[in-house]
């Protein structure tokens, strides 16, 4: 009997633990702070930018952020309909309102039309989310957002080792924010960071971290505004720290994976993956199909199809604007009905041939019926 195939699982070594280790004998004290530093300094680097603050998680990255921008009630944030809540939550946070945009019918990112379109007075930002991997038409995005005086931010969770003309997804708006939950390419079990140019930005950010505790004060326990408490803990940071070192093989492992798929799925009829136009080269977090509306196959039939073969592939997100704390915004058209023929697949880093094959396989049995 065939065992179950995960969606996703991270790539642990003894490296990771190794670190961990001496973080949980070592890491205390003076130290408490060491491998999060080291850290955000190996994430600068990969990333070539300025400045990193590791924290909690994605979602708390972008409500720094979005904080210091000094979104509030009354502003408006406008970004794809298709995305996880975590995009959108912390605009609910901070009292603002989140206007959801269709999206671009190949890459499934937010389409720039859509984004201008829903531009208004009240707009505060935009927020680009490179959806598994893919990419944002970040040249139309920036332009439209220099154009209006609007903040560009990249939601960068799903898309390290995405590359757009040359730069990093992450580092390429006002701001960037990234995931390292344990479904990510790299993972620090849970995680995220915030990344930056701008030098102002990121000491509000930092201030805001701290709870807000300005770095120049010299006061003891004395916060200059209220902050949040968001930070990553330092033994998260010496797995993420084993994670950085391996980061070459962790994102070819997961494009080598995509090529296979690529490979394999090219000459079925009906069915597309993650589009990688030219000048970009995207980290394939999350290979998906996507099928023609013309095959009859829906989100049902591959939930059975794959649960019968003991596979574990989850369903593309559902609209943001169908979710019941939202309006329904039915004119996002692509949005809504992708998700209905859609799916991720496996693509987990120690996935092998035979375990890709069994995952093609149940996508060609659909076809064939």
């Amino acid at each position: 009997m065939s065992s179950g195939i995960a969606y996703t699982k991270p790539s642990i070594t003894e490296l990771e633990v190794g670190y961990a280790t001496d973080a949980a004998r070592n890491g205390w004290g003076t130290q408490c702070y060491d491998y999060i530093h080291r850290f955000e300094m190996l994430f600068r680097e990969h990333l070539g930018v300025r400045h990193a603050i590791a924290t909690s998680s994605c979602t708390g990255a972008l409500h720094m952020g979005l904080a210091a921008l000094e979104v509030g009630p009354g502003d408006e944030v406008i970004l794809a309909d298709s995305n996880w809540i975590a995009s959108a939550a912390p605009i609910t946070y901070l009292g603002a309102t989140p206007v959801f945009v269709d999206i671009d019918p190949v890459s499934w990112c937010m389409a720039p039309e859509a984004a201008e379109a829903a531009i208004t007075e009240k707009t505060k930002a935009i927020i680009a989310v490179h959806l598994y991997g893919n990419l944002c038409d970040m040249d139309r995005l920036l332009a439209i957002g220099e154009k209006h005086g609007i903040s560009v931010i990249e939601d960068a969770a799903e898309a390290i080792g995405s590359v757009y003309h040359g730069k990093r997804a992450g580092a390429i708006g006002r701001f960037g924010t990234f995931s390292f939950h344990g479904t990510k390419t790299l993972t620090t079990g849970e995680g995220g960071i915030f990344v930056t140019n701008d030098d102002a930005l990121h000491e509000q950010v930092l201030t805001l971290s701290n709870h807000g505790r300005a770095r120049s004060q010299t006061r003891q326990f004395w916060p200059d505004t209220v902050g949040f408490k968001y930070k990553m803990s330092n033994l998260q940071a010496a797995i993420g720290c084993g994670q950085m070192e391996r980061i070459g093989e962790l994102i070819a492992r997961k494009r080598a994976i995509f090529a296979y798929y690529r490979e394999r799925l090219a000459g079925l009829p009906g069915i597309t993956l993650n589009p990688e136009p030219d000048g970009v080269e995207i980290g394939a977090w999350m290979p998906t199909v996507v099928f023609a509306p013309e095959t009859g196959i829906r989100r049902e039939h591959l939930q059975a199809a794959f649960a019968a073969a003991d596979i574990d592939a989850r369903v593309f997100f559902y609209p943001l604007s169908g979710l019941p704390m939202f309006s329904p915004r039915r004119d996002n058209r692509h949005a809504w009905e992708i998700p209905e023929r859609a799916f991720n697949l496996p693509s987990y880093h120690d996935m092998c041939l035979a375990d890709q094959n069994r995952v093609i396989a149940v996508l060609e049995g659909l076809l064939r019926v």
